[in-house]
């Protein structure tokens, strides 16, 4: 008696995803909301994100690659050139672009830019209206109608990236569209960052949360070391860049009391994503006009050049 073959496994697909938006509008935190775990800092200060983070999901047999891209703004200096131009790159090497909108804030002026210089009509594109939990909804069709005219989007979702009402259904449509092909990652990975980096990342998200006005803009954080122990813990020894006497005073707090409040919240954040107990070193250094050193643009994946 001959015995059925069984069920073919499924075709695989993927699709890579470049989040695009204005500074502040929700890219990251929808970013880990699609991903369903953190692979980029969140901050409620605009320009947070640096650079590129890619993060990786899975539907099924369709892997989604989101690309989560600085903020597009009129750039000023150097850095802001070279984010700007990552979230360019990152929608150029992109199969879907999807464009993010403060709904509240509605079409502002960085929204515009992009509107006006991404050329969304001539790829395959997706408006995510955010942040719908702040707007009455007799604001949301109108709003959506004025994108509308200005870019034809395949696609218009309402979402809250924060809560995740309207998220599922925004993932099932990427899914959907996904081209066949083969995965771009293990199916175990969900990001492409790596660990030395993400651990600068998070102490700089901590620092944004904890200093004001342009300060956390002023300094980059960059991880020098990382030793584990065979108790299965991690010694990491990271130095925070400012660009001025005055800044450091600012970072070290009365005391030191600052840093050691910086260190104690970000240790505890890297523990619990690294699953390990984290002995964090944390150094304050001068080094005037760190932005203007091409080794810094380097570890952030940054063009220098732009």
């Amino acid at each position: 008696m001959a015995v059925a073959d069984s069920d073919p496994a499924p075709v695989r697909r993927c699709v890579v995803v470049a989040v695009i938006g204005a500074p502040n509008v929700g890219k990251s935190t929808l970013t880990n909301r699609l991903v369903g775990a953190k692979v980029t800092i969140v901050s409620s200060k605009a320009q947070t994100t640096r650079c590129r983070v890619m993060g990786v999901a899975a539907a099924g047999s369709v892997q989604l690659v989101y690309v989560d891209t600085p903020g597009v703004f009129a750039p000023r200096r150097r850095l802001d050139r070279a984010m700007v131009a990552a979230a360019s790159s990152g929608a150029a090497d992109a199969d879907i672009v999807m464009l993010v909108v403060d709904a509240p804030r509605g079409i502002d002026a960085d929204t515009d830019g992009i509107l006006s210089n991404f050329a969304l009509e001539k790829r395959q594109s997706v408006l995510v209206l955010n942040k719908i939990d702040l707007l009455a909804r007799a604001r949301l069709l109108p709003l959506a109608a004025r994108l509308a005219a200005r870019a034809a989007f395949d696609a218009t979702f309402m979402i809250s990236a924060r809560s995740g009402d309207g998220v599922d259904d925004l993932i099932g449509y990427l899914a959907a569209a996904a081209p066949e092909g083969p995965w771009l990652f293990p199916e175990d990975q969900l990001s492409d960052m790596n660990d030395r980096l993400f651990a600068a990342e998070i102490t700089r998200e901590t620092l944004f949360g904890r200093l004001h006005q342009e300060l956390p803009y002023a300094l980059a954080v960059q991880t020098e070391d990382w030793q584990p122990f065979a108790d299965g813990s991690l010694r990491i020894g990271q130095t925070i860049f400012v660009e001025r006497d005055s800044q450091k005073a600012i970072v070290l707090g009365r005391r030191g009391r600052g840093v050691r409040t910086i260190r104690e919240i970000a240790a505890d954040e890297m523990a619990r994503l690294f699953g390990r107990r984290i002995h964090l070193a944390l150094f304050v250094k001068v080094r005037r006009k760190w932005s203007e050193d091409p080794e810094r643009y380097r570890d952030l994946g940054l063009d220098y050049r732009v």
